[in-house]
């Protein structure tokens, strides 16, 4: 257990995700060092690694970040307008997910490209900055267009029965997760003055939702990018909500994180890649989190103290490999770090804050 209060554990991982950030705004997934690829800025990374400055009121940071990537969708214009004229077939004819942090180009390399959550996650935070932070987002004739572009872009690919390959990059399924994300995307943008969301979309993807869940895909009962759509998206009914964690506790949850999902083999310690799965950190913030909103202290604090004894000098891993002290070389993963950061601000103010432990 770390000797830091919560206030000194904000700090040291709130320095460690800001080091990640380009001069454009875009952040690296990990460090700008890593010889992993993770360099590289995400879409979906670069929404969980802000929700932290959001959380604390650094808005200049979020917005900073979030104009950024509306530069990267106005800049790749032309493929939108494409994508929305013609339904897309091939992976490459989506919205990638990850682009140069710098000059803002996609990575054409086959990288599982199709993300539809990717897409439905920044509709998210462009529909919360409005509500939140009013006309700091959508200040020019080409936001509003691009949004508006995005809006028809996931109609047109019709994302509410639309196989991809979700939040793990990995084969293409009807995913939960992905289909909510859009969902929340849809519903936070459409009060959005000079964006039109027509009703139906919403109600297409609602409906796909209650018929999969409570599982993620056909392919897989429980995952754990179904907690999104607790937190931060809201799209699921508390009995939804609660069948979503019964599971992931009982067949995902591990000592240093929660796995992806049963059989996930990325980083699986076990030569034949079977049920020696990587336990991913962030999970055990996600929980932490949740539980506090729900209400359940005793439970966040829990998982909170987990985490704080998985951290290291560096941050928080991506990942533990299985039953093991030893971890990956994507240290720190910001997505983790943002994630820490938001679980430790709301308990901070439940515990003594000189005493985490």
């Amino acid at each position: 257990m770390s000797h830091l209060s919560y206030n000194e554990l904000i700090q040291k991982h709130l320095s460690i995700l800001s080091s990640l950030e380009y001069e454009t705004g875009l952040f690296a997934a990990s460090s700008k060092e890593v010889g992993t690829g993770y360099d590289k800025s995400w879409l979906r990374d670069n929404f969980y690694e802000t929700i932290a400055f959001e959380i604390i009121g650094d808005w200049e940071t979020v917005l900073k970040t979030s104009k950024a990537i509306l530069q990267i969708f106005l800049k790749h214009e032309q493929k939108i307008d494409w994508a929305i004229e013609h339904k897309p077939e091939k992976s490459y004819q989506y919205i990638h997910a990850r682009f140069h942090p710098e000059t803002f180009d996609e990575f054409w390399e086959d990288w599982g490209n199709k993300q539809n959550d990717a897409v439905g996650c920044m509709l998210y935070r462009i529909g919360e900055l409005e509500k939140r932070v009013r006309n700091s987002i959508l200040v020019t004739e080409d936001d509003l267009r691009i949004v508006n572009k995005l809006i028809q872009y996931l109609d047109s690919i019709e994302y509410y029965h639309d196989p991809d390959s979700g939040m793990w990059e990995e084969g293409e399924e009807v995913h939960s997760s992905s289909i909510g994300a859009c969902v929340a995307g849809l519903k936070s943008v459409r009060r959005t003055f000079g964006v039109h969301v027509d009703p139906e979309l919403i109600e297409k993807g609602e409906a796909a939702l209650r018929k999969l869940l409570p599982r993620e895909s056909t392919g897989k009962f429980v995952d754990l990018s179904l907690l999104s759509l607790i937190w931060p998206y809201n799209v699921v009914t508390a009995a939804e909500r609660d069948q979503i964690l019964e599971h992931t506790e009982y067949h995902l949850l591990r000592k240093r994180g929660v796995i992806r999902y049963k059989g996930d083999k990325y980083y699986n310690k076990n030569e034949d890649e079977v049920s020696e799965e990587a336990e991913w950190t962030f999970g055990l913030a996600w929980l932490a989190i949740i539980y506090e909103k729900m209400g359940n202290f005793e439970k966040a604090k829990k998982f909170l103290d987990q985490l704080i004894d998985i951290d290291t000098e560096k941050g928080l891993p991506e990942l533990y490999f299985s039953n093991s002290n030893e971890f990956n070389a994507n240290t720190p993963l910001g997505w983790s770090e943002s994630l820490f950061i938001v679980a430790l601000w709301e308990m901070n103010e439940r515990y003594d804050s000189k005493d985490p432990k």
